[in-house]
C-alpha cells in the first residue's frame, strides 16, 4: 500500500499548525495569545502556497485507494484553506483577548482539515472520519461565545448532526454489507450486483448525512438558528466551509461509486436540489434579522450547487461548474458576513438605513455581495450560477435549470429589501447609533472578500481551466 506523505503536505501542515497552536496558547500568556492567531493564519497561508507549488496538475491516490488527490481535493484545499484565513482576519476585533482565543483557531483549523479530508476521501470509512472531523469542532464553535442564544445553537447544531452522521454510519455500513467493500473504485460493480433496495436504502443514508454538510434538504433546519445564535465569525465559517466538503464529497460518491443502473441517485438530488432552493429563498422572504436572512440565502446557494451534483456523471462540465461556483460563493458570502460583523449592533435591516451615507465602502461591499449572491455580473457567482444552470442543461434537466431561474429572480426580493434602505433611505436622528464599527479587522476582512468576489467573475476565463479535471488518480 503506498502511504506517501508528500502529497498530502497541505493536510499535514493544518494538522501541525493546530498541534502547534494548542501547544503555544498553553505556554503564552493571556495578553499575546495573538500571536496563536498569526501561527493559524501562517498555516493556512502555508497550506495554500503548498498546494500551489506542489499539488498543480497533481492527480494520484494515497494510503492506497483511500484518498484521492486531483482537481477537486486541490481546489477545495485552496479555496478552505483561503476562507479559513478570512475567517481568521473577521474575528480579529470580536476574539483578540478572549478568554478562549487560543482554542477559537485551534478548532477552526481541525474543521478546515476536515471538510478537506471529507472532500478528497476515496473510502467509505475515510469519509466518515471526515465528516466527524469537520463537525465536531464546529459544535464546539457554534458554543464559543457560552450564552444563551450560543449554547442553543450549539445544542442545535450538535443535535442534529449526531442524528445526521447516525444516518450516515448506518447507510456506510448497508453499503459496505451490499458490495462487501468500502473503496470506491471496487464498488460500483460490486453495487450493480447488489440488491437493488439495499443498495438504495444505503445510498439515501450516507446522503442524508452529507447534506447536513452541505446544508440542504431535508438536513438544513440547524441552518437558521446556528447562524442567528452564534457568533458572526462563527456563522460564517459554517455556513460556507463545511458546505464546500459536503458538496466536494457527494459528488465525489455519487459519480465515482453508485452506479445509476443500481439506484436512480441523479432525480433524487435533483429533486433535493428543487426543494432546497425554494425552501430556502421563500422562508427568507419576510426575514428582518439580517444573520438569519443569510442563514436562509445559505440555504438556496446550496440547492443551486447541488445542480452540479444531480448532473455528475451525465455532464463533463459539472465539476468544474460547482467547484468554480464554491469558490466564488465562499468568498461572496464571507463578504457578507464581514460586514455584519463590522456593524455588531447593526441586527435587523432596518438598523442599515443609511448606511451608504455613513460608511460607503461598507456600503459598497454590501451591494457587490448582495447582488454577487443573486447571481449579478461582472460577480463570480453570475459565472458560477451560469455554469452549473448550463451543466444542469446539458445534463438533460431544463426543469431543474428553469426552476433555480426562478428562484434567482425571487431572491432578488429579500436582498434588496435589505439593500434598499441601506442605500434610498437616512438613518433617523433619533435612533441610537446601530451603524458604529467594530474595528478594522472586520472591515479589511470585507473588502478583501468583495473584491475577491468581483476578481473571480473578472479572471474566471483563467480559473475555469485549472478546474477541469476527472475525479481520482
Amino acid at each position: 500500500m503506498n502511504q506517501r506523505l508528500g502529497p498530502l503536505a497541505p493536510e499535514i501542515i493544518l494538522a501541525a499548525g493546530a498541534v502547534a497552536a494548542l501547544l503555544a496558547g498553553s505556554w503564552l500568556p493571556r495578553r499575546r495569545q495573538w500571536a496563536v492567531g498569526l501561527l493559524a493564519a501562517a498555516a493556512c497561508l502555508a497550506a495554500l502556497v503548498t498546494t500551489a507549488f506542489t499539488s498543480a496538475g497533481t492527480h494520484t491516490v494515497d494510503f492506497g485507494t483511500s484518498y484521492s488527490i486531483d482537481a477537486a481535493t486541490n481546489a477545495v484545499r485552496v479555496v478552505v484553506a483561503a476562507a479559513a484565513l478570512l475567517v481568521i482576519g473577521l474575528s480579529g476585533d470580536s476574539i483578540r483577548a478572549h478568554a478562549r482565543e487560543t482554542e477559537f483557531y485551534v478548532l477552526l483549523l481541525l474543521a478546515a482539515l476536515g471538510t478537506i479530508v471529507l472532500a478528497g476521501a476515496d473510502d467509505l470509512l475515510l469519509l466518515f472520519a471526515g465528516y466527524l472531523l469537520a463537525s465536531v469542532p464546529g459544535y464546539a464553535l457554534a458554543g464559543f461565545g457560552k450564552d444563551a442564544p450560543g449554547t442553543e445553537a450549539a445544542l442545535k447544531y450538535y443535535l442534529m448532526g449526531a442524528l445526521f452522521s447516525i444516518a450516515m454510519l448506518a447507510g456506510i455500513t448497508l453499503l459496505y454489507g451490499a458490495g462487501r467493500t468500502t473503496s470506491y473504485p471496487a464498488l460500483p460493480a460490486a453495487l450493480a450486483a447488489a440488491p437493488h433496495g439495499l443498495v438504495a436504502l444505503g445510498v439515501v443514508a450516507v446522503v442524508a448525512g452529507l447534506m447536513f454538510k452541505a446544508g440542504g434538504v431535508p438536513a438544513q433546519f440547524w441552518i437558521p438558528d446556528v447562524t442567528e445564535g452564534t457568533t458572526v465569525p462563527v456563522a460564517a465559517f459554517v455556513t460556507t466551509v463545511p458546505k464546500i466538503g459536503g458538496l466536494v464529497a457527494l459528488f465525489r460518491l455519487l459519480a465515482a461509486a453508485v452506479p445509476a443502473s443500481a439506484v436512480d441517485w441523479p432525480l433524487l438530488v435533483a429533486v433535493l436540489a428543487a426543494a432546497t432552493m425554494t425552501l430556502g429563498n421563500f422562508a427568507a422572504f419576510f426575514q428582518t434579522s439580517v444573520k438569519r436572512l443569510l442563514g436562509y440565502s445559505t440555504i438556496s446557494q446550496a440547492g443551486y450547487l447541488l445542480m452540479a451534483v444531480a448532473v455528475a456523471a451525465r455532464s463533463g462540465t459539472a465539476l468544474r461548474a460547482m467547484l468554480f461556483y464554491l469558490a466564488a460563493y465562499a468568498a461572496t458570502n464571507l463578504a457578507a458576513f464581514a460586514v455584519v460583523a463590522e456593524l455588531p449592533r447593526a441586527r435587523t435591516i432596518a438598523d442599515y438605513r443609511g448606511l451608504a451615507a455613513r460608511h460607503p465602502g461598507l456600503a459598497a461591499v454590501l451591494a457587490v455581495s448582495l447582488l454577487g449572491l443573486v447571481g449579478t455580473p461582472p460577480t463570480g457567482v453570475f459565472l458560477g450560477k451560469l455554469q452549473v444552470f448550463t451543466a444542469a442543461i446539458d445534463g438533460g434537466y431544463g426543469w431543474l435549470a428553469a426552476l433555480a431561474v426562478a428562484n434567482t429572480v425571487a431572491s432578488l426580493f429579500y436582498y434588496l429589501r435589505w439593500l434598499a434602505p441601506a442605500f434610498l433611505q437616512r438613518q433617523p436622528a433619533t435612533a441610537a447609533d446601530a451603524l458604529e464599527p467594530a474595528g478594522r479587522w472586520a472591515a479589511l476582512t470585507a473588502y478583501t472578500a468583495g473584491a475577491a468576489s468581483l476578481a473571480a467573475g473578472v479572471v474566471a476565463a483563467a480559473i475555469l481551466p485549472l478546474l477541469t479535471g476527472h475525479l481520482g488518480g
